[in-house]
């Protein structure tokens, strides 16, 4: 009878297991971000990180499966600090988004690689493309939720509008993370997110509370 692996040695081994996987999703989000996915080699990403290609193939199965994790460990850093590691509701919503700006101006790599990932992902056949679908899908949903919330009940703006508001500021946020990307120097990219985000707010809720953004 095989004798079963003690209780501290497989702690042991998945830890080292899940370390060893965050090593890897982060030198794939590097060369995936510079690099762009359908160039950056698993070979690349295995080099990095003191590995073979088939050690990555090991943890991950797949390139396609790398590129999904890679995706999923962005979102699990966008949340991190967040209660319940969920993004919140109503107008702490949009101070949310305007802090996560703050935030991705300190962490270039990650935006690149979603702001590659996000245009490689129109391309036929992407790996992505469901991944960023989604996404975006259900951006909108929380976005529009939270518009709700903060328009008044008696003068609520039309589906229309709230879906055109949420996909304006959705597009306001990635566009100004790619031009910030090319000249950072040029562009605050919290402020110029606030300021957006503020008057696209402004000229969706008529007698909103004031509450400003920045």
């Amino acid at each position: 009878m095989a004798r079963s692996e003690p209780d501290d040695r497989r702690r042991q081994r998945e830890e080292r297991t899940a370390l060893r996987r965050k090593e890897i999703l982060r030198a794939a989000t590097e060369i995936f971000g510079t690099r762009g996915y359908k160039s950056g080699s698993l070979t690349e990403i295995a080099e990095q990180v003191g590995m073979t290609h088939a050690g990555i193939l090991h943890h991950f199965g797949s390139k396609n499966q790398l590129l999904l994790a890679v995706l999923d460990y962005r979102d699990e850093q966008d949340v991190q600090d967040l209660e319940g590691k969920h993004p919140p509701e109503g107008m702490a919503l949009f101070k949310h988004l305007v802090a996560t700006a703050r935030y991705n101006a300190k962490r270039p790599g990650i935006v690149q690689t979603y702001a590659v990932l996000s245009a490689d992902s129109v391309t036929e056949n992407h790996p992505a493309q469901d991944y960023f679908r989604d996404r975006f899908t259900e951006l909108r949903v929380m976005l529009i939720r939270s518009l709700r919330q903060i328009c008044d009940p008696e003068r609520m703006p039309s589906e229309s509008e709230l879906d055109t508001a949420a996909s304006a500021i959705i597009g306001v946020m990635d566009g100004l993370q790619v031009q910030w990307l090319l000249d950072d120097g040029a562009v605050d990219l919290p402020q110029s997110t606030a300021f957006a985000i503020d008057a696209i707010l402004a000229a969706l809720v008529a007698g909103r509370t004031g509450d400003r953004l920045a």
